[in-house]
């Protein structure tokens, strides 16, 4: 099971902008169709907009945008997101959650004897463990929270065993 993430932040902001536009034409409609002064003119509008010349700097500006803005939401759309899902050995409709994941790596590290705090970095390839800790001498504990988060991989059982790096780092200082 690979589940990917929604592209949630980019649809949202592209039916904003959207939503934003056809708000402001409803507006100049309604109140056209009232009698009223609308608030964006048409005529002003492609009064202004035909002044512009192509080789401007506003057109040129605001096409620039438009690409980059356009670009982004294609990126967004076509390339791969992380896993929200980690497969899982056994079931091909096995997973964990990412965040489960990574809270019971931690807690297994947090578990060895010595460790005052964890903080913990999940990839698909790499498990990596920050680990703070309050003994004056850490010999032997970057080992220790190695194999603990290593035994608790063999008991989750990835489709794909990660690497684990464990840094150790000492609050307190050698005299």
């Amino acid at each position: 099971m690979k589940r990917r993430p929604r592209r949630s932040t980019p649809a949202v902001l592209a039916a904003l902008v959207l939503l934003a536009a056809s708000v402001g034409a409803a507006v100049a409609a309604v109140q056209l169709i009232l009698g009223q002064r609308p608030w964006i003119g048409y005529d002003s509008v492609a009064g202004w907009l035909h002044a512009q010349h192509w080789n401007d700097l506003v057109p040129a500006v605001a096409g620039g945008v438009a690409v980059l803005l356009g670009l982004i939401l294609v990126l967004a759309a076509v390339l791969p997101g992380k896993l929200t899902v980690l497969p899982l050995r056994g079931q091909p409709e096995s997973g964990a959650s990412r965040r489960s994941y990574r809270s019971t790596l931690r807690a297994a590290a947090s578990g060895v004897d010595g460790v005052s705090g964890t903080k913990l970095t999940v990839n698909r390839r790499k498990v990596s463990a920050r680990v703070r800790t309050e003994r004056i001498s850490t010999d032997g504990l970057s080992e220790a929270v190695h194999a603990a988060i290593s035994h608790r991989l063999a008991q989750i059982a990835p489709a794909t065993d990660p690497a684990v790096k464990v840094k150790v780092k000492a609050t307190r200082s050698t005299p």
